[in-house]
């Protein structure tokens, strides 16, 4: 009553061992062989000459946000991504679910610098300012003439 007839005899139940002079050999051969991995990187990526992006400036376009206001739409997982629900920014090829997150896209670095400007803007001159007085007094005087 022992044993059972048909009982499998289970070798090596004791505590496992391990080589480790042996993990220590892979662990350095590891490191070596990222290290070489990281050089060629570096090699390959060659970073080409620097970007010359323009200054920012004011948009010369109106931002129409209430094109979609108030409208109810029936959303489909396979609809092509300017029939999805919200803002589409067709320049960064991404959309955005509201008007405020859309506006701070817009404004935004990355939406900058896939049109190709900085988030730098140039300074003006004393001269740039004076005539851009002058042209607004002369459009407020024009206004009030007619």
């Amino acid at each position: 009553m022992a044993h059972a007839s048909n009982s499998a005899v289970v070798v090596g139940v004791g505590r496992r061992r391990f080589n480790l002079e042996e993990y220590a050999e892979r662990a350095c051969e590891r490191q070596r062989q990222e290290e070489e991995e990281e050089r060629a990187q570096k090699l390959t990526k060659s970073r080409g000459p620097a970007v010359q992006r323009k200054p920012l400036k004011s948009r010369t376009y109106q931002v129409y946000l209430e094109s979609r206001l108030g409208q109810t739409q029936v959303l489909t997982p396979t609809a092509p991504l300017s029939q999805q629900a919200g803002y589409l920014c067709s320049d960064c090829n991404c959309i955005v679910k509201d008007s405020a997150n859309f506006l701070d896209h817009i404004n935004g670095k990355k939406h900058q610098s896939s049109v190709g400007m900085s988030t730098k803007v140039e300074r003006a001159t004393l001269e740039q300012v004076q005539s851009r007085f002058e042209k607004l007094k002369k459009q407020k005087l024009m206004g009030r003439g007619c």
